[in-house]
């Protein structure tokens, strides 16, 4: 079956490749956090779980549509689920910060319109020209806003697992930085910009988890104590 063959372009096969390994390390985080937090604590990780889980499933959407040849109607297609899941882990973002910027109650409140506008900007991307660079700005106003409540965490309320969110923010902004520019680099195999963002996002996915983590722990212990 030639369609299944994989492509013979090699910045696609590693992209393809370094999409995988996000799909794994994001559905494993997704897998891990599901065990976790009860309580008041379970908004928070249903958040995180679904957020994580959404990128898993982009990820692995990605590794087939980066690493395999298909006809052109399959590869878009592909391409459909994979927008909206990440618009929707841009907008999940967003109230999983707000959780911890701005209280469970408010961040509650900003679920349904913010999931709504993640929708909003995938039908953007299939309906414009240019979709796809109106959906770096959208993602991109999204993490500048949660860099400036972990800054916030950090520096003022001294929030627990602040430190770890923050970094975590900034190596997902380069990430997509290095993604909308026109970087390549050969590190034994040649990467383009979108296998490059994927190792850098790796970084960040893995920063994040100990963010919230620490965030889980810290809010058990206050329990307990209580």
């Amino acid at each position: 079956m030639p369609h299944l063959l994989l492509i013979d372009l090699p910045t696609e096969r590693t992209t393809a490749a370094t999409d995988l390994l996000l799909a794994v390390l994001a559905t494993g985080i997704a897998l891990w956090l599901h065990r976790m937090g009860s309580g008041g604590d379970r908004f928070r990780v249903r958040i995180w779980t679904a957020l994580f889980a959404l990128l898993g499933l982009a990820a692995g959407l990605g590794a087939v549509a980066h690493g395999l040849q298909m006809p052109l109607w399959l590869n878009d297609l592909l391409w459909q689920p994979l927008n909206l899941a990440m618009g929707l882990v841009v907008a999940l973002f967003v109230v999983a910060a707000s959780v911890d910027g701005f209280g469970l109650p408010i961040a509650r409140r900003l679920l349904l319109p913010l999931l709504a506008i993640g929708v909003v900007f995938y039908l953007v991307t299939c309906l414009l020209p240019g979709g796809f660079l109106l959906f770096i700005l959208y993602e991109g106003l999204a993490l500048l806003l949660v860099l400036g409540l972990y800054l916030r965490l950090m520096f003022v309320r001294k929030g627990p697992g602040a430190g770890w969110m923050l970094a975590g923010v900034v190596v997902t902004l380069l990430a997509a930085v290095l993604q909308a520019s026109p970087v390549a680099v050969t590190l034994i195999w040649p990467f383009d910009h979108n296998g490059i963002f994927h190792l850098v996002q790796m970084i960040g996915v893995v920063l994040l988890a100990c963010g919230v983590r620490t965030t889980l722990l810290a809010a058990e212990s206050e329990k307990i104590e209580g």
